[in-house]
């Protein structure tokens, strides 16, 4: 596995934001650039949400009785995380594009 700063790393680090923002929908190396970076950011959400609940399984565990008080604010973030770490994909969000005005 290559380290953080790589030039194996750096070459697969994404280079778009995961939006379709400026992009052109007839160049398809463009469009599936972005495609991937926004399935990219959902999964990173995902992950981190797991990452959460883990914590929150060893928070339960050590605390016992008491989870309820010492925990509280674990699970708050857990279900935040929750809500925004949905894999939903791309297409709702390509299929209903509104291009964004520069000017307003």
């Amino acid at each position: 596995m290559p380290t953080p700063e790589s030039p194996m790393f750096l070459s697969r680090k994404p280079t778009v934001p995961p939006t379709f923002d400026g992009v052109d929908f007839e160049d398809n190396a463009r469009l599936k650039a972005a495609q991937d970076a926004i399935i990219r950011e959902q999964w990173v959400k995902n992950m981190m949400a797991r990452l959460i609940r883990d914590e929150l399984k060893k928070c339960y565990y050590t605390e016992g009785v008491n989870h309820l008080e010492k925990c509280g604010a674990l699970r708050e973030r857990y279900f935040r995380a929750l809500k925004e770490g949905k894999v939903a994909g791309y297409l709702f969000e390509q299929q209903n594009y509104i291009a964004k005005n520069e000017g307003s």
